[in-house]
Parts: structure tokens; sequence; C-alpha cells
């Protein structure tokens, strides 16, 4: 298990490993995740050319999310 502070907060790792040292699984972490859904409450009310300003000012990681 890992767990570092990134620039965008807690970066945690968890691998499980079997006998013979091979990887069966892996648990990613990205910070970004917490945060997803306050974007979604912060584009309320606000007109769709505001999206990429919005959208920019958390700066949120597109791959990390997806782990």
């Amino acid at each position: 298990m890992g767990w570092i502070e990134g620039w965008r907060g807690d970066v945690f790792v968890a691998p499980e490993t079997g006998a013979d040292g091979t990887v069966l699984r892996c648990h990613c972490h990205d910070p970004s995740w917490q945060n997803w859904p306050a974007l979604e409450h912060a584009i309320i009310g606000n007109i769709v050319p505001d999206f990429p300003l919005i959208n920019k000012s958390f700066n949120l990681n597109y791959a990390g999310h997806d782990l």
C-alpha cells in the first residue's frame, strides 16, 4: 500500500498480490475523484459558454478519475 501527497491531494495505491508475487488487483485513488461532484454543483445556473472556465478552475484530472 502506498499513500503520498500529490498537488491535488492524497494519492493512494493499494495492490493485492498472489503468493507468487503477481498482481491480482490494484486499487488506485486519485484526489480528483472527490472533486468531480463539486464541479457538477458549480455549473448549476451558469450558461454553457462559462463551462470551460469553471471546469479549468477546478483543474481536475480526467485520467485519474477513470482509474
